[in-house]
């Protein structure tokens, strides 16, 4: 750590935090993280993270509905993986299951159809069982629910 940083006044840590927070949705473990980088003390820290929540720069149900949503659409993560990465930012079961609602049941399981379909195209293992395989432990790596893979298998490889 440098000195510039071991220094940052409460009112300058706050500011950086405040724009750190409203660039992107945060979970509290990433924003004290930060400030025990910018060296403030646990007390200087309650109080910043109170301000942010109070302000709303900071909100767990917020962020976990966005990373819910964001982690689905474009990295295409299923279930399993969301709720096991959230649990890494300690977020609470409530706010885990109001951000698993963000997600339509509907176009979740067409993304596990296009998601299995076009992995199959890619994997050119002939022995049946070895492309099974395959195909169970990207999806299943991904965070799909072992019942709607082992399903999708049943469906797509005779």
């Amino acid at each position: 750590m440098n000195y510039s940083q071991q220094f940052t006044s409460v009112e300058e840590a706050t500011k950086k935090l405040e724009s750190y927070c409203a660039y992107q949705d945060r979970c509290q473990k990433e924003v004290i993280r930060k400030l025990r980088d910018l060296g403030m003390i646990p007390l200087a820290i309650d109080q910043i993270v109170g301000h942010l929540i109070k302000e709303n720069y900071l909100n767990e149900e917020r962020f976990a509905k966005s990373f819910a949503r964001g982690k689905f659409k474009i990295k295409k993560w299923g279930k399993r993986r969301i709720i096991s990465e959230l649990k890494q930012r300690d977020i609470t079961k409530y706010n885990i299951a109001t951000a698993l609602k963000e997600i339509d049941e509907v176009e979740y399981l067409k993304t596990l159809d296009s998601l299995a379909k076009k992995r199959l195209g890619q994997i050119s293992e002939t022995n049946l069982q070895k492309r099974k395989k395959k195909l169970a432990d990207y999806l299943l790596y991904r965070g799909w629910e072992s019942h709607l893979v082992y399903g999708k298998l049943q469906e797509l490889i005779a």
